[in-house]
Order: C-alpha cells, then sequence, then structure tokens
C-alpha cells in the first residue's frame, strides 16, 4: 500500500487550532458588526435591529470632516508612494546584481521592520524642526509621513509582479530599436499595472487605517477619521462608533479582496 502524502491538515490537533484561530481573529468583527446594528445605546445589550447609527454618523459633521480629510490623505500618499515605489521596484529589478542591493532592499522596507513608535517618534522630532524653522503647520506633514510609511507596502506586490515578468517583450522591444522610455511605456507599463493597482490600494488602506504616525505628526484641527475614532473611544464607547468601524471594515475587506484578486496567479 502506498504512503499518502504528508499533510499538516491530519496533524493531531490541528483542526482545533485552526478553529481556535478563526474564533480569535473573527468572531470580535462580527460581534463589532452585530451590535453596529443595535437601535439601544447600551453596550453589549441587544435591544432591537436599526440603522439609525449609520444615519447617526452621515450627519455628524465632525465625522464628514475627518473622513474627507482621511480619504483625501490616503489619495495622495498611496499615488506619491506608488509613483516611488515604482521607481524603486525597477531599479532593484531591472538592472544586473550590484555591491549592495540587499542593503538598499532592507532601507526601502525600513518602515515594516522598525517598529511604528520608533517611526513615529523619529517623524515627530524632524517635522518638529521644520515646523520651528518655517513655521508651516499644515497637513502636508501627514500625507509626507504616511508616504514615506507607504512605500515599502506598494513596492513588495510591484516587485513581485516584476520578478514574475518575462523579459522576453522588453528585450525584443528593444532589439527592435525601441528606447527605454517606448519599452517601459509600451511593454512594461501594461503587464505592470495589476501590480501597480495592487500596490496602490495596499498603501491606501494603509495610509486610511494608520493611528500612531497621525497622532504624532498631525497638529490641532488635523483629525482625520481613527485618530477622531479614537478620541471619541476615550471619553465612551458608542454605537456610532461600531457603525463607522463597520464601514472601514467593509471597504477593507473589498480593497483587500480585489487586491487578492488582481496579484493572484492564474493556471
Amino acid at each position: 500500500m502506498a504512503d499518502r502524502a504528508f499533510s499538516t491538515a491530519r496533524l493531531p490537533g490541528f483542526s482545533a487550532i485552526a478553529i481556535f484561530v478563526f474564533v480569535a481573529l473573527y468572531l470580535p468583527l462580527l460581534m463589532l458588526v452585530f451590535y453596529s446594528f443595535n437601535s439601544g445605546k447600551a453596550i453589549g445589550v441587544w435591544e432591537g435591529f436599526s440603522l439609525d447609527w449609520y444615519g447617526t454618523a452621515w450627519a455628524n459633521d465632525a465625522v464628514k470632516a475627518a473622513t474627507l480629510r482621511s480619504f483625501g490623505i490616503a489619495l495622495t500618499a498611496s499615488i506619491i508612494s506608488t509613483i516611488v515605489a515604482v521607481m524603486a521596484a525597477l531599479g532593484t529589478t531591472r538592472r544586473r546584481a550590484f555591491r549592495g542591493q540587499t542593503f538598499i532592499y532592507m532601507m526601502i522596507n525600513q518602515p515594516l521592520m522598525v517598529p511604528e513608535i520608533v517611526t513615529a517618534v523619529a517623524l515627530l522630532i524632524f517635522f518638529a524642526w521644520i515646523k520651528v524653522n518655517t513655521g508651516y503647520q499644515g497637513i502636508g506633514y501627514i500625507v509626507v509621513a504616511h508616504s514615506a510609511f507607504c512605500i515599502p507596502f506598494a513596492y513588495l506586490p510591484i516587485r513581485a509582479r516584476l520578478e514574475g515578468m518575462d523579459r522576453t517583450l522588453e528585450t525584443a522591444a528593444a532589439d527592435l530599436y525601441a528606447t527605454p522610455w517606448q519599452v517601459f511605456y509600451r511593454v512594461t507599463f501594461p503587464l505592470l499595472l495589476p501590480g501597480i493597482i495592487a500596490g496602490m490600494m495596499l498603501a491606501f488602506v494603509t495610509s486610511l487605517d494608520d493611528v500612531v504616525i497621525t497622532l504624532f505628526v498631525k497638529s490641532a484641527g488635523q483629525e482625520t477619521l481613527p485618530t477622531y475614532m479614537l478620541g471619541q473611544i476615550r471619553r465612551s464607547v458608542s454605537t456610532e462608533i461600531y457603525a463607522i468601524s463597520t464601514v472601514l471594515l467593509a471597504l477593507t475587506v473589498a480593497m483587500l479582496t480585489a487586491f487578492f484578486l488582481l496579484t493572484r496567479k492564474k493556471d
């Protein structure tokens, strides 16, 4: 009798551990969504189904202002970080291996390896020095901070896409006297576009959800949606916060699903 192939799914306790992990991860999220439709104000006490809290959140001018500011920052930061990530990915993949390549790769991904609180404190000190010397207090600091922090999130899917692309078409275009710009615009860019979109979406979600860096960098009156929610929770947890969190969760899930569809490999 032939031995069956090894599978971790047949190890003792695998199913129980898998179930425990999924329950620990997703049960709190399901409870959040469930209680966002609660008609009462009491936390954890179901008093009937209602959409009133979604209407209350929509009518809240502070929520609207914070949401528009968050989306504006996230969109700008994702565009900037994606442009930088494309150039970095091209510079580290579309050339021969060189001394220091690993160091450059490490530096690009530095925000992923360094604790976010450390990055936030460093940006606070750096921007404080600029504020003192220039007097500028605008929202540009948040945009720059988010752009720098989101670069590796955009870089990884773009680099992965480039490494999976066959260079034959680019070589053929160059042999047919296409300039480097023509090769990029007519061959590389169309093939790379799914990776660019995926990287931009990942950067957008990362910027939209950021709290730590935003708290350290923002000035007065520059609340984003996550920092607004944190401020409200410090006072009292309301069902309105549940409703806002559910909308953010739905948006994040939708964008991550699109990210998965764009980056999955076809048979």
